[in-house]
């Protein structure tokens, strides 16, 4: 099962005591202090896998603690470091703190190994009291605690391009056809129940990432259908690709208001990136109908086509949103390779 988001507590160890101890050796009277300190608690750390794409390893347990260190002994021996605890989780993911919904790490580097929580640090053993007033010292430290925190994993997908769109518009079929993802593609409503990550390959030396999540509906900002739980995966994207299908009975302008508005609705700062439009399934009605309802929603929108090709209608702003408007069909493989490219500029621009 995909897993996005949990809550759960982890705790560094405790540092180990430290010996309250004397030399006892024979021939050797009146030995001395000789108490070794104690180790050092286990620290937390988040290694960031590029290999992992869900949080589920964490859904059946909720408490993750680091090793305590071990007591010291006699002879000065210091006691054993505790073991660090080193929680996987996948690129992208956030620890917050559960309680204020503070963020606390932003972890997006690959590969990289992020401390956390601290170990307590081991308590120094009675030889480090001793002094020409104390010759006996019993005194030794105890270790200092480890620290608790119960925390919030959430996993927000890094991609260059977000689809966005109602459900069973085309958009997992679009990644299918652009990039190597398998999606599964079915013709009812919320198919999609994960969000999907490809990779567009352009060329031998560059590339980017499109993510198609699950379906937005009307009222998704305000927690309807499935589209408030993965709205978080496009807060990531330089580029919001909506998805307007031609068939569906709403007009494409008003299945673009409305997603319009839900992602303003669940993110200021989504609304201001760069975004672009794809009518999607223009295989689904004849040559004529279909441009009369690209050329319709051209004048809805206030926009004159830049070029035209075979009666179809196309639309390029290098500066300004819309930054594209392209008519596609993914199952005829029609303009795929134009829009591709568009996003491409888009991110290289």
């Amino acid at each position: 099962m995909f897993t996005d988001s949990v809550v759960i507590t982890v705790a560094s160890g405790k540092g180990g005591a430290g010996s309250s101890a004397f030399h006892r050796e024979k021939f050797i009277i009146e030995g001395g202090p000789s108490g070794g300190d104690g180790g050092k608690g286990g620290s937390v750390y988040f290694y960031v896998d590029p290999n992992a794409d869900s949080l589920s390893k964490y859904r059946g347990k909720h408490h993750h603690k680091a090793k305590n260190g071990e007591p010291g002994g006699n002879r000065n021996m210091h006691g054993k470091s505790g073991e660090d605890l080193v929680l996987i989780v996948p690129v992208g993911t956030q620890v917050l703190d559960a309680e204020s919904g503070e963020l606390l790490l932003d972890l997006t580097e690959p590969n990289s190994k992020v401390l956390f929580l601290e170990g307590g640090k081991g308590g120094l053993g009675n030889v480090h009291f001793k002094s020409s007033t104390n010759q006996k010292p019993t005194y030794a430290q105890p270790g200092l605690p480890g620290i608790e925190k119960k925390v919030k994993l959430e996993l927000k997908l890094i991609a260059d391009v977000g689809l966005v769109g109602f459900p069973n518009v085309g958009k997992s079929t679009l990644i299918s056809v652009v990039s190597a993802a398998k999606p599964e593609i079915a013709n009812y409503e919320f198919t999609t129940l994960k969000p999907n990550l490809g990779v567009v390959d352009i060329d031998d030396y560059n590339s980017y990432v499109i993510a198609d999540i699950p379906g937005i509906i009307e009222g998704a900002s305000e927690g309807r259908g499935l589209g408030l739980e993965f709205l978080k995966h496009i807060e990531r994207t330089r580029v919001c690709l909506f998805c307007l299908d031609i068939a569906r009975e709403l007009s494409l302008f008003e299945q673009f208001s409305i997603l319009k508005k839900e992602l303003e609705n669940y993110s200021e700062k989504i609304s201001k990136n760069n975004y672009a439009i794809a009518i999607t399934r223009i295989d689904a009605l004849d040559d004529e109908s279909a441009k009369a309802e690209i050329d319709r929603f051209f004048k809805e929108m206030k926009l004159k086509p830049t070029e035209e090709v075979d009666g179809i209608s196309f639309y390029e702003n290098e500066t300004e949103n819309p930054r594209f408007i392209i008519p596609i069909s993914s199952t005829a493989h029609q303009n795929i390779q134009k829009i591709k490219f568009a996003l491409f500029r888009i991110l290289k621009g």
